[in-house]
């Protein structure tokens, strides 16, 4: 098991991590008509508003209770709850999340209470799902914010078996999904592809794919979320076959819906690599009790040919990795099954994942920890997220970005990394970037047997017409 090194720090040097209500709009944003409302100043929702428009590229529905120097010090309370009132009246959606800020959770705010209060006092929304969940931004991350946000949605919208008369298997091809926030849109559809395979019809809570996936529509223009789980399907989760759960992060989310349906649930850490997706397909064939299609068998041979091909790149390559727990095993995973050693860890928060991870030391810290331990450890590629493309330059390594945000590079928010076809193309870019970065120069070698050099022959000449 890895040695955790805690912060000892006063302050961040190069932050690594994006915080807790930028994972809780990001669960939220899976649902179809939702809106993610931060309790907190307006800087604090306009810079994670930054965030999602810089890495998805598209119009981000967010809204904020515009906390100021008077609301901060006598209470906001009236903020909230008009706040949703507001939301409620001009965008009709299905969902609004509620998700505190550093500054609310320090002024002492009860957004559970305010949202009793706004039930209290507009009965005529009573057919808006309304859920608060506490996520101050000066702990976790994305991925605990997230995760944090999926457990109250679930607690709070997911009917009990006995309440909603469910009982699981009576829809025999429904599969819940819970998907964890390291999945990409792009990630969310080839696991779909995967599942439909098999015969299942997959329920996605959420579902990024469908609402942050880039595609036109014939709307103009939507206040809130369009595409992703529709909040009516959370009433169908307790007659599913099964949940399949992606993510250690989901430990929590798992268990409130467990507790509350009885579907039986199958716990997969993530979908990198050969031996994380093998996990994956024996349990979709326990689940649909079909055979392994040829076509996903074929592509298993396909990424088998790959770790071959490119073992001569990744083999002994010394690589460094930061991101949120998660995604980080999946990546020490991955590199360690294609033969590399993963020299320097780094995630932003503590987490269940970091003691499952198989390397020497993992720092709670920032891009400048990571800097320093690669340094040290003589790290030859980079795999973290666009803000760590400063240290890979000081480090003069290549990068390959990956999570949470990607601003430099177009379509990041949609590429594929999980399955047997995504992990086989994440093993040729890797490759690649060994390729076209690490290359060595060889000088040219003249043999003392055969024909000198041009310049040595115009030497002799011209030496010859001295004389």
């Amino acid at each position: 098991m890895a040695e955790i090194e805690k912060r000892k720090k006063a302050l961040s040097v190069s932050p690594l991590k994006a915080s807790q209500p930028v994972g809780g709009s990001l669960a939220t944003l899976g649902f179809n008509r939702a809106m993610p409302m931060l309790h907190g100043s307006q800087g604090c929702t306009a810079f994670a508003k930054v965030f999602f428009v810089r890495h998805f590229r598209e119009p981000i529905p967010l809204q904020t209770t515009a906390m100021d120097q008077g609301s901060s010090v006598m209470g906001a309370d009236e903020n909230v709850v008009e706040g949703i009132k507001n939301i409620a009246e001009k965008s009709n959606p299905s969902l609004i999340t509620i998700l505190t800020t550093g500054l609310a959770e320090t002024q002492g705010c009860d957004v559970q209470r305010n949202v009793r209060e706004f039930r209290s006092k507009y009965p005529q929304y009573d057919h808006v799902a309304v859920v608060a969940v506490n996520t101050p931004d000066f702990t976790g991350c994305v991925e605990s914010g997230y995760a944090l946000t999926l457990t109250e949605i679930i607690k709070q919208l997911v009917p009990d078996a006995e309440t909603a008369a469910t009982k699981p298997g009576h829809r025999k091809r429904q599969l819940n999904i819970l998907a964890g926030s390291m999945l990409t849109p792009g990630d969310v559809e080839a696991l779909t592809d995967i599942v439909e395979m098999f015969g299942l019809r997959p329920l996605f809570i959420p579902n990024v794919a469908n609402s942050l996936d880039g595609s036109l529509t014939d709307d103009p223009f939507s206040p809130v979320t369009i595409g992703g789980t529709e909040i009516s399907e959370l009433q169908t989760v307790g007659d599913a076959l099964a949940t399949l759960v992606i993510g250690s992060s989901l430990g929590k989310a798992a268990d409130a819906l467990l507790e509350k349906t009885g579907v039986p649930d199958y716990r997969i850490d993530h979908l990198y690599g050969l031996a994380a997706n093998d996990q994956l397909i024996s349990a979709l064939h326990e689940i649909s009790g079909n055979e392994v299609p040829e076509r996903i068998e074929r592509q298993r041979m396909q990424l088998q040919d790959a770790l071959l091909d490119t073992h001569f790149m990744l083999g002994q390559l010394r690589v460094s990795i930061a991101g949120d727990a998660d995604q980080l095993l999946g990546f020490i995973d991955l590199v360690t099954e294609s033969g590399g050693e993963v020299v320097a860890a780094v995630t932003p928060g503590n987490a269940p994942a970091l003691k499952k991870m198989q390397v020497d030391t993992i720092k709670i810290g920032d891009l400048e920890d990571l800097e320093n331990m690669a340094k040290a450890n003589k790290a030859q590629l980079l795999i973290g997220n666009s803000h760590a493309a400063h240290s890979s330059e000081r480090l003069n390594i290549p990068i390959l970005r990956a999570g949470f945000p990607q601003y430099d590079i177009i379509g990041g928010y949609q590429k594929t990394w999980i399955g047997y076809r995504g992990t086989r193309q994440v093993l040729f870019d890797l490759a690649n970037l060994v390729i076209n970065f690490a290359h060595e120069d060889i000088s040219v070698y003249h043999s003392i047997y055969g024909q000198k050099p041009a310049h040595e022959k115009q030497d002799r000449e011209a030496e010859a017409t001295c004389h």
